[in-house]
């Protein structure tokens, strides 16, 4: 798909960025839809993520950087502790606080659905791309990454 803007000026950024974040939250939604469910909301994946990401949190920390309230945490977080995918630990700095730790079956549920979306998009860029458009789809990613610097 051409993005509008006039051959002086090149393609228009906002044109660009309203493409790219269509495109990105599809490839999203698609990927989720070969993920195992298993009953686990986006929100709960989302903290499963970070836990493995970067560590024990309290839930008031999971609350401040997700930007979301306590009270949504906290429910997301009590589903994740029910279903042994989150457990509660005691902050070795204080006592009084909880910290979340993911445990094995949270992490091994992050590789199920990592896997699962990762071969589904593997076959996609094989099968729909030739070596010339996965060349320039490898280049593009370059150009994404800059994005995030």
């Amino acid at each position: 798909m051409a993005i509008g803007g006039d051959a002086a000026t090149g393609p228009d950024a906002a044109a660009i960025a309203d493409e790219l974040q269509f495109l990105v939250g599809a490839l999203v939604r698609q990927v989720r839809t070969v993920s195992p469910a298993r009953e686990v909301t986006l929100s709960q994946i989302s903290i499963l993520k970070r836990l493995d990401r970067e560590g024990p949190h309290t839930v008031a920390d999971l609350a401040r950087l997700d930007k979301i309230t306590h009270q949504s945490v906290a429910v997301s977080v009590a589903g994740l502790v029910d279903r042994g995918l989150v457990r509660r630990t005691p902050d070795p700095g204080d006592r009084r606080r909880k910290l979340l730790v993911i445990t094995d079956d949270g992490k091994r549920l992050l590789v199920e659905r990592r896997d699962a979306g990762h071969e589904n998009l593997t076959d996609a860029i094989a099968g729909r791309l030739d070596d010339a458009e996965r060349a320039q789809l490898s280049q593009t990613l370059v150009l994404l990454r800059r994005l995030l610097d």
